[in-house]
């Protein structure tokens, strides 16, 4: 068991969440029980995880898309059906967003550069004033098995946009609903841009800038900093600790 005010300080200080602006409230967003024994981990706030999270016996709940996105809102409807659910269930609830999408470490697209192997890693993806994704070099290698490894690896099945260069040598990564960064990979003069989710434009971008896009999905190319977070915390405090699926194609 350990106390919920030192695993929330850890975690605020390891992903620097009080410097980085964000449209979500990083941190704790509901309280719950002072004392820790099982932290479940998963990547969006729902019903459905805070269910399973209650009877995997957890305390705390960590997630990448939280409750609170830097506005008040009325305590109604399914807002209020989930934030019932927490308290009446002693459940803290703990959201980390931007900070989880660029960590260096632990970071959704810190960790997607990593299962590409990529080199020479630089920022990239301009969100907000910040650069939240990241860019690099392969060895060349053909687009099928750059996507065959992410599918493996986030355990998805890719949608790919095959308009630029077969052979991969340059790539940039940018996590979750980002495909509007389409343009900014095109004047980075990238081979190929990786993301979560796709929209309309993206085609004719991608047709028009010459380059490939592959798009795991927004929730399962923001599964790995959710698992790399999971086990940080396993190897840093006395607590069970466990990772939810619940599985979205979207």
């Amino acid at each position: 068991m350990v106390n919920c005010e030192d695993v929330i300080h850890f975690l605020d200080t390891y992903l620097n969440s009080a410097r980085i602006p964000d449209i979500s409230r990083n941190g704790l967003q509901v309280s719950g029980t002072e004392r820790v024994g099982k932290i479940v981990f998963g990547v969006s706030a729902s019903l459905e995880l805070f269910r399973k999270a209650k009877v995997a016996g957890a305390d705390m709940i960590v997630v990448h898309h939280g409750l609170l996105w830097g506005q008040e809102q009325p305590i109604t409807g399914l807002f209020r059906e989930r934030i019932s659910f927490l308290l009446k269930n002693d459940l803290n609830l703990v959201g980390y967003h931007l900070p989880l999408d660029m960590h260096p470490v632990v970071g959704h697209n810190a960790c997607l550069m990593r299962a590409l192997r990529a080199q020479r890693i630089k920022p990239f993806g301009e969100y907000h004033g910040s650069e939240i994704g990241f860019c690099g070099y392969l060895e060349p290698t053909r687009l099928e098995a750059v996507a065959e490894t992410l599918e493996s690896y986030c355990a998805a099945h890719a949608q790919v946009l095959a308009y630029g260069d077969s052979k991969i040598e340059t790539v940039g990564v940018v996590s979750g609903g980002a495909y509007s960064m389409i343009p900014q990979a095109i004047s980075r003069k990238l081979d190929l841009y990786v993301t979560g989710a796709l929209d309309e434009p993206a085609q004719e971008w991608c047709r028009e800038g010459k380059i490939n896009c592959i798009a795991l999905g927004h929730y399962n190319s923001e599964k790995p900093g959710v698992l790399a977070l999971m086990e940080l915390v396993a190897k840093r405090f006395d607590v069970k600790t466990e990772f939810i699926d619940i599985p979205n194609p979207l």
